[in-house]
């Protein structure tokens, strides 16, 4: 680690200048930059060193700032990601309050019927109705990988950036979807952004028997920024309008909303919203989406913001683990005359 002096002329030079870019080029265009590539998302960049080398990567402050980091089902995912496979969680699907843990290995060894009498016997002990789902969560610290993932942040975040569009998705799905693994589901989506091969190909990149683009970081970005750009926002939008919601694209929920447009499809996250009815705002509208089920938005879909969540605050936390000076861009750019 360089002396904090350094490293913040480091910073503010990196910070200042990749402002005033986006403002000279938002000029050049005449002003009639998308709302995508409006550069209000610089504000929560952060940049920091590791290894001698800074990195720029989004802050977690609207979130670790706001309601959002005390909720209980975000704070519950943080605990799985960190826990060994080895281990369990039983808790309450509703809110994903933690009831107990125990042996993977215990808890499968019991049949099918031990397993539901055990579930009737939390239910009864804790007076919850019949119907009150409980959930056995195996621990996912091997695949939650935030050693590995590290380093790609500040590339998706620069590439989002480039591509115009919010790096918050891109650091999003890089904690989540597949974290510093190059692996394939079982569904046949690829790459660090886990892109399908027919949406792969219908933004733009070559996916066949002997050229996958989905493996390149830069073109799996690319891909995965348009399809944020062209199909998600938009749909995220207008749902979320036809809700009776004010948007504004910077908020967490309105974010929320998005991945879950990314993940389950516009057509699932539409269902879902319809059958919620009626919220008060965005926030409420998100954590009933977390206990609400329509069409194909099932228990996975429910967690995918939840997830998102719990990775940005994880992140956060990490970077106060490995005690980085952290500055953030905004500071500086309002210094310079």
């Amino acid at each position: 680690m360089q002396p904090k002096g350094k490293a913040l002329l480091i910073s503010k030079n990196n910070c200042f200048m990749r402002t005033f870019v986006i403002s000279i080029l938002s000029t050049l265009a005449g002003g009639m930059l998308s709302a995508q590539q409006n550069p209000q998302w610089e504000s929560e960049m952060i940049a920091f060193e590791q290894d001698d080398q800074e990195q720029v990567i989004m802050g977690a402050d609207p979130i670790v700032s706001g309601v959002w980091n005390n909720l209980p089902q975000p704070q519950f995912w943080r605990q799985i990601m960190l826990l060994s496979p080895d281990s369990v969680l039983v808790n309450i699907a509703s809110n994903r309050k933690v009831v107990a843990k125990m042996s993977n290995r215990m808890w499968q060894a019991q049949n099918d019927t031990q397993k539901a009498l055990f579930k009737d016997s939390v239910r009864r002990s804790l007076g919850l109705p019949e119907g009150e789902r409980i959930m056995v969560t195996t621990g996912k610290n091997d695949f939650y990988r935030f050693d590995l993932v590290f380093e790609s942040l500040p590339k998706g975040v620069a590439c989002f950036n480039e591509y115009g569009v919010d790096p918050w998705y891109a650091q999003s799905i890089l904690l989540i979807e597949s974290p510093g693994q190059l692996k394939k589901s079982t569904a046949g989506a690829y790459g660090p952004f886990q892109l399908m091969p027919a949406v792969a190909r219908s933004m733009g990149l070559t996916v066949n028997k002997t050229v996958d683009e989905r493996k390149d970081f830069k073109r799996s970005a690319y891909g995965a920024s348009q399809l944020l750009k062209r199909i998600c926002i938009p749909s995220a939008r207008t749902i979320a309008t036809n809700a009776g919601l004010v948007v504004d694209e910077q908020s967490i929920w309105f974010r929320l909303l998005v991945m879950h447009v990314y993940h389950a499809g516009s057509l699932n996250v539409k269902a879902v919203v319809e059958e919620i009815g009626t919220v008060k705002d965005g926030d409420e509208l998100i954590q009933k989406m977390w206990i609400t089920t329509a069409a194909s938005f099932g228990n996975s879909s429910q967690n995918y913001s939840q997830l998102a969540l719990a990775a940005h605050i994880q992140l956060d936390q990490l970077l106060t683990v490995k005690n980085c000076d952290v500055y953030h861009c905004t500071q500086f750019a309002s210094e310079e005359e």
